[in-house]
């Protein structure tokens, strides 16, 4: 079945290394769309038309390919499903309008040239994003590929680095990968400097150094987070994200954010999971802004209002938090109503007029309705002493349980 775009992948070594079935498949299209480095990779073919890509992308794509001349063919680097246009191109026009011709991924050429398997790398895109995205995959003994926006990538990633405590952690920045002009980089982020180094490059990072373990198991510490108290402390953070159970690319509602720290662990949970954080103070909204920018999920969304109202025009949840403001009519039965099948709601409360509430949801809709209490030890004049924090009643329920 012909398709409406042939996604081509080039390497950096563009036409002269393109496999026949690359070759081929461009030379016969009418219409080449593409960047404007990957459109001058190519040779003058008598006929065919080439095409930048629109601004905003995704916005023109449709218009774009519904008014190319077939056959059509796309452009992309290495791999196009690694962070790349035929991602875009199968969300906008359907799997069944798109085919893919990869060659060699950036992150595959830059495991061959460190000679590291690939169980043992994370891959992080900070294209267009912030460097701090790379924090949720912070640990000792840990390695990354580090696709880099530019030449600058290299030097804020250093910088980051040496702020979290992993100076020492070594980098190798592979320029122009697969090209005649490849070149490599060797350093450590404490020592690198302003170094320069292609436009087009590669991070190969091996972590090291003491600085916090933001990858290793469990959930962040308090002290991770800013907040004036208004935070879902770990040990309750704990139980309510294990019946939230974050899931790849699934969207949480956070309603009555405080600091946003179920938020921000949901999405550090998977790349692609998402959350809407609700919060009706702007003092602490800007400090979920803060918080999730710090802690490398800068795509948190974060929406100034009061529930129920600010609920109105959002997705649909996969999951639904509420961490604060349970009492006000209309919340909860709003996030139930707007809940998709199967999805959780999780709900806290430390007052006797929440705790009647939801007990009054239990019965209702059934699910899980429990107590926790938090006890920490502390000095007690020269003894060891046990100090309880307030108690918190978490009513928790899968939609359609009951």
């Amino acid at each position: 079945m012909a398709k409406d775009v042939t996604v081509v992948g080039l390497g950096a070594d563009g036409w002269e290394g393109l496999p026949a079935i690359g070759r081929n498949t461009v030379l016969a299209a009418r219409t080449v769309l593409g960047g404007a480095r990957h459109l001058t990779l190519l040779p003058d073919i008598p006929g065919q038309a080439r095409r930048k890509w629109p601004s905003p992308l995704r916005d023109g794509l449709a218009s774009l390919v519904a008014d190319a001349q077939p056959p059509v063919v796309a452009l992309a680097s290495g791999d196009p499903l690694v962070s790349g246009i035929g991602t875009t191109l199968l969300d906008v026009l359907g799997r069944e309008r798109v085919r893919i011709v990869p060659a060699v991924s950036s992150v595959a050429l830059a495991r061959a040239r460190m000679g590291w398997a690939a169980e043992t790398v994370t891959a992080v895109r900070v294209v267009g994003h912030d460097v701090r995205r790379i924090v949720p995959a912070l640990a000792p003994a840990r390695r990354l590929v580090v696709l880099s926006s530019d030449e600058t990538t290299p030097e804020r990633v250093a910088a980051l680095l040496t702020d979290l405590g992993y100076g020492t952690s070594s980098l190798t920045v592979l320029g122009d990968l697969g090209s005649p002009t490849e070149s490599h980089r060797h350093g450590t982020a404490v020592s690198w400097g302003t170094p320069r180094v292609p436009r087009l490059n590669v991070i190969a990072v091996e972590v090291r150094g003491t600085g916090p373990g933001w990858a290793t198991g469990g959930l962040l510490p308090d002290d991770a987070f800013e907040h004036t108290g208004q935070i879902t402390k770990r040990d309750v953070r704990a139980s309510a994200l294990a019946r939230l159970a974050p899931a790849p690319g699934q969207l949480l509602w956070d309603v009555g954010a405080g600091s946003g720290s179920i938020g921000v662990e949901w999405m550090r949970a998977h790349p692609t999971a998402r959350c809407v954080a609700v919060e009706s103070r702007p003092e602490r909204a800007a400090l979920v802004r803060r918080n999730a920018d710090a802690l490398g999920v800068g795509d948190l969304v974060v929406i100034e209002g009061s529930a129920p109202e600010a609920l109105g025009d959002l997705d649909r949840p996969d999951a639904v938090f509420v961490g604060g403001g349970a009492t006000v009519p209309g919340v909860v039965e709003t996030c139930w109503a707007a809940l998709r099948p199967g999805g959780r709601l999780v709900v806290h409360g430390v007052t006797a007029e929440t705790e009647s509430l939801l007990l009054e949801q239990y019965r209702r809709h059934g699910g899980e309705l429990v107590r926790l209490h938090i006890e920490r030890a502390g000095p007690l004049g020269s003894f060891t002493g046990w100090t309880p924090a307030r108690a918190v009643t978490q009513w928790s329920v899968v939609k359609g349980e009951s």
